[in-house]
This record gives structure tokens, sequence and C-alpha cells, in this order.
């Protein structure tokens, strides 16, 4: 970063000892992580930047829309509707949930055995090192599990400005009215925060900026089906992290300038690894940043990520929001459709997640399948075991894997996702 953003961090209220440790650390995993990998497209210099400036451009354009009279909505999860953030000219940004911080503190606050997404929210906040955080004029809480529902108790003592959305564990009729009443009533708290109300032209707006963002997604994701791939899956998840806090539009333009240069690769058969590199899906807990650790092992193992079934991939922006409706009420109908379709493991039953990673499997071509669970996280961990029986039966070999933010394990870790590279490329 070429500027100095500390005043501004300072007036955030971020702990500035603290949020230098953080960055050097950052800075250092980014570069040993991205920067090292052979053959990257000229395009992901943008993903480059806004790494570069995640603390401090983006931030400085948050904190000048705020002047503006601009408010910031923070979330942490795939199920909180962009759209209706938009619709009252609003900004939606992903929050700090990716690492270790701060862990003394935060064990003061919740259990040692909590996943490590849940203690990381705190440590951040804790710690006072996420921007994001300090910058939300509201911070969106969502009843995915157990222990969020629970950390969110207490998490609003420490973040008063908290609206927790509570979501229904099944698909059906009550399921999906419990669903868009929780949309309305996020809505009106928007509508009271920002002054602004939502209508049928607004929404459409919203819908159309959304859509397109997750469009570019998927064209880049349909040029990871191609042999060589032409982009690693450790920038592919960048892009993927970058989508829940970046410009929505300058996001969608610059994915979509990066997949005009992977259409020229595939066509001229240039990779980021040797045609017929064993080919991995991974499937399972989100990654947020800056946790790389598993994609890393695997692709410095020899074998490539073309896939991710997850919040932070596939599973969090495959559908679109039909932009149709002749009321506010009918176009909300069609948000709650779109994101009761996201297969997260609080559902029960929730056969449609393990549809989607068959289908994915074949659509990607993969080799096999990696399993990935943070320790603790119950609902994808009881989801990998059943998922794990059936692809193997199928004859798509799989590893289940579950891990933390922290590097005690790689070496295991590594041992493992080698022996089974071994096996699939065999």
């Amino acid at each position: 970063m070429a500027m100095d953003y500390r005043p501004m961090w300072r007036d955030l209220g971020l702990n500035l000892d603290n949020h230098d440790a953080l960055l050097s650390v950052l800075g250092k995993l980014y570069g040993d992580t991205f920067l090292t990998q052979p053959n990257r497209p000229a395009g992901t210099a943008y993903l480059d930047f806004v790494m570069s400036e995640v603390h401090g451009l983006r931030i400085q354009e948050l904190v000048e829309g705020k002047k503006r009279g601009r408010k910031v909505v923070g979330t942490y999860c795939t199920f909180v509707p962009e759209e209706l953030v938009l619709a009252v000219d609003a900004v939606m940004v992903g929050l700090c949930a990716g690492a270790d911080f701060a862990t003394e503190a935060v064990e003061r606050y919740l259990p040692r055995n909590l996943c490590a997404l849940i203690k990381s929210t705190f440590g951040f906040k804790l710690g006072g090192v996420c921007p994001y955080l300090e910058s939300s004029d509201l911070v969106v809480g969502e009843n995915t599990c157990d222990g969020k529902k629970k950390a969110w108790e207490v998490f609003r003592g420490i973040v008063p400005n908290l609206h927790v959305m509570d979501l229904p564990q099944m698909k059906h009729g009550e399921g999906r009215a419990l669903l868009k009443a929780e949309y309305l009533r996020f809505m009106e708290t928007l509508e009271r925060l920002t002054g602004n109300r939502v209508t049928v032209e607004s929404l459409a707006k919203a819908i159309d900026v959304v859509n397109a963002k997750r469009q570019a997604v998927h064209r880049l994701s349909a040029l990871r089906a191609a042999d060589p791939a032409p982009i690693s899956g450790l920038d592919s998840l960048l892009v993927n992290q970058i989508f829940f806090y970046e410009d929505p539009v300058r996001f969608t333009a610059q994915i979509n300038a990066l997949c005009e240069e992977l259409e020229a690769r595939v066509r001229t058969g240039a990779g980021v690894a040797g045609k017929g590199a064993p080919r991995i899906l991974v499937s399972g807990c989100p990654m947020a940043v800056p946790n790389w650790k598993i994609p890393a092992l695997v692709e410095t193992s020899g074998a490539v990520i073309v896939a991710e079934e997850s919040c932070v991939g596939e599973r969090g922006t495959r559908n679109l929001v039909p932009r149709t409706g002749a009321t506010v009420e009918e176009m909300v109908d069609h948000l709650v459709d779109r994101y009761l379709r996201i297969d997260c493991a609080i559902y029960t039953p929730n056969p449609d997640r393990l549809a989607h990673v068959k289908e994915m499997a074949r659509a990607y071509r993969v080799d096999g399948v990696l399993l990935y669970g943070l320790q603790f996280c119950t609902p994808y961990a009881v989801e990998a075991l059943g998922i794990e029986q059936v692809l193997e039966g199928e004859g798509i070999p799989a590893l289940r894997i579950e891990t933390d933010y922290s590097q005690e394990d790689v070496g295991q870790l590594k041992t493992r996702i080698q022996a089974f590279i071994e096996r699939i490329g065999s």
C-alpha cells in the first residue's frame, strides 16, 4: 500500500499494533502462496491489487461513501441477500473470519472446542483488526448452526449494531415462509437504517447488478472444465472470496476481462498445470480470506483444483434471481426461491447437495473429491461421511479432511493429500 492509511484505521478504532502484525503476516502469506504460482494469467494482477489494498483503498471507498450518507452492511453468510442491500443504496461487504486472532481473548467468551470460523469472527473484533467490521453501520449474523446461534447472543454485547437473521432448517412450505418473513424483516431494518424505500425499480436494478456478478463467476467456472485448467484453484478461490467485499460493478468488469484471457488460453491449450494433471473438486465448509491452507497443499502437490462446492464457490453463486414482478413482494418471492436453493448443510434432509456434488464431479471431469470440514462443524462433518460413501460407491475417489486455521497439522495433511493424489493419478 503506497498511501498511509493509519489515520483512517485509527479513526475507525483499530488496534494499530495488532493490525500491523496482521498485515505483516497476511502480506507474506499472500506472497508465498499466490505470487510463487507458475503460469498465472496476467489478469490475476487485478487480484493482487485488490489484496494489496484489502485494508486500504477499499476501506477508504467505504469511508468516503459513508461521508456522503451511504450505509455499510457487514455480513458473514451467503444467505444475506445483497440485492436488498443495494436496493436501499447501501453497500454490502463480507466480514473477517478466516484466521485465528486474539485467541486468548476469544476463549474468555467462547469454548475452546468451537469451530474456527466462529472463533475467528470474535477474534477479529476483540483484536481490533477488521476495518470492514468497524466500518459497518449494520452487522448481520445468521442462524446457520447452533454454534453461531448461541455465539450471536454473546456477540451482541460486543457489537451493538447486530441484526440476527433466523433461517429455516427444512425446505418445506413453513421453511419458505420463515425465510420470506426474515427477508421482509431485514428489508424493513435496511429501510430504517438508510431512510430509503425498496421500490420495484431499485430492486430490479440491484438484481441486475448481483446477477451480472454471478454470471461473471459462472463464466469463469465453465472455463475451468478445460484440460489443462487455465487458472489455478487458488486464484479461483480468491475470485470467490473477493466476490464478497469488492465493488460489484468493478468486480464484474474485471472478472469478465480475466475470462477473455482465459478463453484465449483454452483455445491455445495453455494452462497452470500440465494436461492430464489430477483434477480435484473441493466440497464442504466455506474458506474465508486468508484460509488458503488446503488449496495450497493440493496445488503444490501436483494436482489442480477445478471447482469448489462451497458457500465461497458454486453453492453460493450458482443460481440467478428473475428480475420480474409487479410488486416488491413478488420480487422478494423470487429472492426467497433463489436463496432457499442454497444447499447449506443446515438443511435436513439435504439430498440436493449430494446431487450437486455429483453433477459438479461430472461437469468438471474431476478425478477426486476432497471433502473439507472445519473441526467442530457438525453439519458438514456428518454429511461428509455419507457423501464419501456414495462417491466411492460410484467410483469417484473421495478424501475427508477436518482441520482448523492453525498450521500445526500441515505436515500430516500434506502426507494425506499427496497419498490421495497418487491414488487418483495412478
